[in-house]
């Protein structure tokens, strides 16, 4: 079950006031699309975080439109608007379910920077594969974190899933390692892995990463099935160059934006879809166990501008 659409437009609330704010007062003053009216476009575009290269690909789609359809009525702008940005975020991705899975166990690593509700997030993935009648063990790999292993714990309890930890700073990729290989021993359907975002150590970040990566495919060599990237949706701008970082070392499969409910800035969505193939697959709405779920980019449009 996907965010009704009243629950997500509440939730967007912030972006939705400054973006549609901004398009808004834009087209008030204006009468006709013309040069000045997608000058001015460009402008609030911008500044709502859309990003220059979707807001120039947007302000090119309109023109397009306007001059397909022979109406250059600037009240027809946002209708317009909705349809070019639900265009940017759609993906093949985004034309299955995320919980249609082929393979069992299906393991989904989660990784991200401190911060960015990474574990919380994984407490709550949890909660919506058992929503979907599926079996789930958690592996805590932030190993160098106590406190994150004990939180995942809680969760893990919360949920009734199954759980597997080490002491603090020892070998994250052997708890992976020893997840996977507990998950196909007792027949569980999914194993979601929690990893490091920082590390106390001279290891690179990175390093760490991979190398969990390779250890996971030696205990299933079709594994691992998702690795997604925890991003919050505060951070604005600062969440492309983490998509690039991590994208470049771990190839990612998906996005899972994190406090969009608490942003002005979910704006980052469509400036991330225009300039990654790394579909956004999870949003954050909220602090409760049931506050994340799959995106849907008509239904981000549509709350965007409905």
């Amino acid at each position: 079950m996907k965010f009704s659409l009243k629950r997500l437009t509440e939730g967007l609330s912030k972006t939705k006031d400054s973006l549609l704010g901004k398009v808004k007062q834009v087209v008030g003053l204006h009468a006709k699309v013309d040069d000045e009216l997608l000058v001015d476009l460009e402008e609030a575009l911008i500044k709502s975080d859309v990003g220059i290269s979707a807001t120039e690909r947007i302000i090119d789609g309109l023109k397009k439109r306007v001059k397909e359809k022979g109406d250059n009525d600037s009240g027809a702008v946002v209708s317009l608007l909705k349809s070019e940005i639900s265009q940017i975020l759609q993906s093949d991705d985004h034309r299955r379910s995320f919980f249609d899975i082929a393979n069992k166990p299906f393991v989904v690593m989660v990784v991200g920077v401190n911060g960015t509700g990474k574990t919380t997030s994984v407490g709550k993935l949890a909660h919506t594969f058992k929503q979907n009648g599926m079996s789930v063990l958690i592996a805590a790999c932030d190993t160098f974190r106590a406190a994150a292993i004990e939180q995942l714990e809680i969760w893990a309890g919360r949920n009734k899933c199954d759980f597997i930890r080490s002491t603090p700073g020892s070998d994250s990729a052997a708890v992976a390692f020893d997840a996977v290989q507990a998950a196909k021993s007792r027949g569980i359907d999914a194993v979601l892995i929690d990893t490091a975002g920082r590390l106390h150590t001279k290891i690179n970040l990175m390093e760490e990463l991979k190398k969990i990566k390779r250890v996971v495919t030696k205990a299933d060599p079709t594994a691992p099935h998702e690795i997604l990237l925890a991003i919050d949706a505060t951070t604005g701008q600062n969440g492309i160059q983490q998509v690039k970082v991590f994208d470049e070392a771990l190839d990612l499969t998906g996005l899972l934006l994190t406090k969009l409910d608490g942003t002005a800035k979910g704006g980052i969505v469509i400036a991330i879809a225009d300039e990654f193939k790394v579909p956004v697959r999870f949003v954050g709405l909220g602090e409760k166990i049931d506050d994340l779920d799959e995106f849907s980019p008509s239904d981000f449009a549509e709350a965007l501008f409905g």
